[in-house]
């Protein structure tokens, strides 16, 4: 079986974010925002990837696999539902289809990852659905950290 994790910065520091991903063992964050843009120091993709190298983690962008603008809209309304109906349909789309194949080739070949998004609650961020959409794909086991404990093992 497979192992992913994924992670929000929401809420959280640059320290502490490198910690929960150094204590997860994380190889390689992908980055599955549509902007990989942030007003959060250090968590804009020219930083963040700089950040990253400074513990041995690598970085990748996979834009196509990020929430359509109207979906970022809904998600910091406050309505989710949309939100998962928007992705859902967004996911669907040939170019998130292929940076699916993506991110499954990356998984197959056993590179512990963590999949990155903004929000603190991965039950309100496309990500878990992004999950759980490559869990339908190979065997996997998703664990949702959070910056300020550390993960389970």
């Amino acid at each position: 079986m497979h192992e992913i994790t994924t992670i929000g910065y929401e809420g959280t520091n640059v320290a502490d974010f490198l910690q929960a991903l150094t204590d997860a063992r994380v190889a390689l964050l992908v980055d599955v925002r549509a902007l990989a843009s942030s007003r959060r120091p250090g968590f804009a993709k020219t930083r963040l990837a700089a950040n990253l190298q400074t513990v041995g983690i690598e970085y990748r962008h996979l834009r196509g696999l990020g929430t359509p603008a109207d979906g970022r809209a809904a998600a910091r309304a406050g309505r989710h539902g949309e939100l998962r109906d928007i992705y859902l349909a967004h996911l669907a789309t040939d170019t998130a289809q292929a940076d699916l194949d993506v991110l499954e080739g990356i998984v197959r070949d056993g590179k512990r990852i963590a999949l990155l998004c903004f929000e603190a609650d991965p039950s309100h961020c496309h990500r878990s659905m992004l999950a759980d959409a490559l869990a339908q794909r190979l065997p996997l086991r998703i664990e949702h950290l959070a910056p300020h404990q550390a993960p389970k093992d």
